[in-house]
């Protein structure tokens, strides 16, 4: 397979080093190169590595390769792929989605004297962005080393390539001189507002370092000014930001905000680069001390940028790309929330861990009740939008109720437990056993509180169904269910049956649940909502302003909490009913409800089922609670990743210190310790 690969990559640059148009050549040699599947990363590196031999072997070929790229860059514009490709579009989510969505159904007119359209001749693929992000990071550097294009380029070529990069470096720098008068940005720390002037100077200095450096390569003598001022106001900058992002998790954000910062942040890092770029080069140019060290720099410098502007730019035009995007930072902006609410959900203490139960208890009894009014409220001949309101108002209203009592519903946790268990992984240092060990505590936190939720709901749940029917009965003198409902109930736990999916349906509801709890909490401390609400008019003339000043503080405090648990339980209401209006087989099976239907189940038959049958329906039980859980958290867990950013490469290390923890003490996972944890 190498072999070819050279047949091909030889026949490539025989056939097209002396054409007039470079581009032929590098489209010719990739396509030698490119593996059939772009997922295949071996057989990529082989064909690269095979390029690279063939270049360092053969000097004519390297030679003839080198000028053509020498020509390549010097008749293309690179302003726009130097300062655009790999940073967030200035136009907005929608709009841009509005563009790749025209570009499919009527694809735009390349521009021959773009750099950009012109990798999009070299690199045709949708998918080449998977095997060119295969190829590791020295060995693009060394394709660098044996073409450096400058060696090969006339005087003309080599002024026309130092403005391209320069006028780059200018539009990236007041691109980011405009970044301070976002109002969001002043919004968030009254401090920030006094060190916006560090993105207005960046401007500043950048035009009077690319004069300098104009004129260094004009004389041929060093810069009057160096870069180092100007890498000082881009951390300054860098530092501010990172600020702004701690500000907006105490304050909120939107999502325009979370845009402009990311943006920003991408231009800072951008403009870094190309600044260390052109400072190593005029020094080399110059030809003043430490040049050799000025290229080794200037090909490393340009190496990370192409690697990352070729594949931003091969994704360009990819709708899945842009709305991944799209949802990183809607999920960035809520994400943050969450995990400080998940943190709530964790018990490292004896105490915490059996306050945990109690509360978990508390929600089971009140699901109880909900449940059998859910079965009353399907009595009722109403429309069917009817039963969909009512079911709705019964599990959300309930819901919000166990909210404000501090209760535990045992699936609500997995959404919020898994931002918290996120950030830890992103916190992570590889090779840290330390950071791998406070993992597995947390992972242990997490399993015992999530087992006493589970427990403590099911626990009462399904006894306290059982007692209200006998209530009933015993008052009234018959069932409270009858057997026709109770043989539904039971269907409804068939393991069989629609279980698993409709449990599923239940875990995706709960991740949005999740979601949404962040995203009111960011709403609320972003547009100050509970102080708005303090400052109602007739609440504060019917309540009176002490009183509106406190709901207005509950509702800064716990809008996240009561939207997401009251819209939580709009959806599990409404979800059988749109099933049914649209003839799908939608519905949800949700564990501490499924666990009081048994319980109203098999006190409609009296108690005279088979062993058997109540057995198979306490395995879908089972089933149902798993894949709520299982749904939920992984839904969850990796929209946080995502969000963060976070890769973790220490699955395997992460899993053997699990292992051994579950041999050494297993009860860590099921039960609290008696001592308090170290801190």
């Amino acid at each position: 397979m190498v072999e070819n690969s050279l047949t091909r990559l030889r026949a490539a640059i025989d056939r097209h080093a002396a054409g007039d148009d470079p581009l032929p050549l590098f489209a010719a040699l990739f396509a030698a190169i490119r593996p059939r599947r772009a997922d295949d990363a071996e057989a990529a590196v082989a064909g690269y590595d095979a390029l690279l031999d063939l270049l360092a072997a053969d000097d004519a070929r390297r030679g003839a390769v080198r000028r053509q790229l020498a020509r390549l860059l010097a008749s293309r514009r690179l302003v726009g792929f130097l300062a655009d490709s790999g940073i967030l579009p200035p136009t907005g989510f929608f709009t841009e989605l509005a563009r790749i969505v025209s570009h499919r159904l009527l694809p735009e007119l390349p521009d021959a004297g773009e750099m950009q359209d012109a990798l999009h001749v070299v690199f045709h693929r949708r998918d080449d962005w998977r095997w060119l992000a295969a190829i590791p990071a020295d060995r693009s550097l060394r394709f660098w080393r044996l073409l450096a294009p400058l060696q090969a380029m006339a005087p003309a070529e080599r002024a026309w390539l130092a403005e391209q990069i320069a006028e780059a470096m200018l539009v990236l720098a007041y691109r980011i001189s405009a970044f301070e008068v976002e109002r969001d940005f002043r919004r968030l720390d009254e401090q920030l507002a006094g060190y916006t002037q560090a993105f207005r100077a960046v401007a500043g200095e950048a035009q009077r370092f690319a004069d300098a450096w104009r004129a260094a390569l004009e004389t041929g003598t060093p810069p009057a000014e160096d870069e180092r001022q100007l890498l000082v106001l881009i951390d300054q900058c860098e530092t501010m930001l990172e600020r702004a992002h701690r500000a907006a998790m105490r304050f909120g954000t939107s999502l325009a905000l979370t845009f402009s910062l990311r943006r920003t942040a991408q231009s800072l890092h951008r403009l870094a680069v190309l600044v260390q770029l052109m400072g190593s080069q005029a020094h080399d140019e110059a030809g003043g001390n430490g040049s050799d060290n000025g290229r080794a720099m200037a090909l490393e410098r340009w190496n990370e940028l192409t690697r990352a502007a070729l594949r931003a730019e091969n994704q360009r035009n990819s709708l899945r790309q842009h709305l991944s995007r799209g949802m990183s930072l809607l999920a960035l902006r809520v994400t943050d929330n969450a995990a400080k609410t998940g943190e709530h959900y964790v018990t490292e203490t004896r105490p915490a861990y059996w306050r945990m139960w109690r509360s978990a208890m508390g929600a089971g009894a009140i699901i109880a009740v909900l449940a059998l009014l859910k079965i009353f409220a399907g009595k009722l001949e109403i429309a069917l939008f009817g039963h969909a309101f009512i079911y709705s108002m019964i599990y959300g209203l309930g819901f919000a109720l166990i909210y404000m009592l501090h209760l535990t519903i045992a699936t609500k946790q997995p959404a919020m437990t898994a931002q918290t268990i996120a950030g830890y992984l992103g916190d992570a240092r590889l090779g840290r056993a330390q950071d791998l060990e406070r993992i597995v505590d947390l992972i242990a936190a997490v399993s015992r509180s999530q087992i006493a939720a589970i427990v403590g709901n099911v626990a009462v749940a399904l006894p306290l169904a059982i007692g209200l029917s006998l209530l009933w009965q015993r008052h009234f003198g018959e069932a409270m269910v009858a057997v026709e409902k109770g043989a539904h109930l039971l269907a409804e736990l068939d393991p069989l049956g629609w279980v698993l999916p409709h449990a599923a349906i239940a875990g995706v509801f709960l991740f949005f649940a999740g979601i949404l709890s962040g995203f009111f909490d960011n709403l609320a401390a972003h547009s100050r909502v509970g102080e708005r609400v303090g400052r109602l008019r007739w609440l504060r003339r019917v309540a009176g302003e002490r009183v509106a000043a406190r709901v207005g503080g509950y509702v800064d405090n716990h809008l996240g909490g009561l939207a997401g648990n009251f819209l939580f339980g709009c959806m599990l209401g409404s979800a059988g009913t749109l099933g049914v209006i649209f003839g799908l087989p939608i519905d949800i099976r949700h564990i501490a409800f499924s666990s009081a239907n048994l319980g109203y189940a098999l006190a409609a038959f009296d108690f005279a089922l088979p062993a058997t049958t109540v057995l198979w329906a306490a395995l879908g039980l089972l089933l149902i609670g798993v894949v709520n859980l299982a749904v939920s958290f992984s839904l969850a867990l990796w929209m946080a990743l995502r969000a963060r950013g976070v890769e973790f490469r220490q699955t395997r290390e992460l899993l053997r210190l699990l292992g051994r923890r579950l041999r050494a003490a297993p009860r860590s996972f099921v039960a609290a310790p008696a001592a308090e944890p170290q801190a």
